[in-house]
């Protein structure tokens, strides 16, 4: 049998986890995260091939949010409400701002529909390339295609 791609799932549900696992029989071995500092810590500590990141956290407890929430709430007007809200909502774009700082240059997929974001979308290939998307609500075969297609030599 040939060697399982490891991908990292970084994730504040298990709904991702749990569609790709029906890939698993297609030869992918999957990890989740729930959080940017697990992510981290998990890719510290093993291979990954691929990195598969949710982009909204609004599950997980602040403390773990990537981003200062202070400077972030200056950008709000002081409001640590709506600079959570921010962080919650981005979130997914911080943790690969964090795992590219620490060095991981693993394909990274986002399930994020960045379809009506074209600068935005721009900008993040342009800072944390290889990186692909699709939409949240992609059909499996959308799934397993991006997936092969994110590999190096594919």
């Amino acid at each position: 049998m040939a060697t399982p791609i490891h991908v990292l799932v970084v994730e504040d549900g298990e709904e991702y986890s749990r569609n790709l696992e029906r890939f698993a029989t297609e030869g992918y071995r999957f990890v989740r995260a729930g959080d940017g500092p697990a992510a981290l810590s998990a890719l510290a500590s093993a291979h990954f091939d691929l990195i598969f990141l949710d982009m909204r956290f609004d599950r997980v407890q602040p403390g773990v949010l990537l981003g200062d929430l202070a400077e972030t709430a200056e950008r709000f007007n002081g409001d640590p409400v709506r600079a959570r809200r921010f962080l919650e909502e981005h979130q997914g774009t911080y943790i690969l701002a964090a795992i590219r700082s620490a060095g991981h240059a693993q394909p990274a997929i986002f399930s994020h529909d960045f379809d009506g974001e074209p600068r935005r979308w721009a900008n993040l290939q342009r800072s944390y390339a290889p990186v692909q998307y699709l939409p949240d609500n992609a059909a499996a075969h959308a799934i397993l295609q991006i997936l092969r297609s994110s590999l190096p030599g594919e």
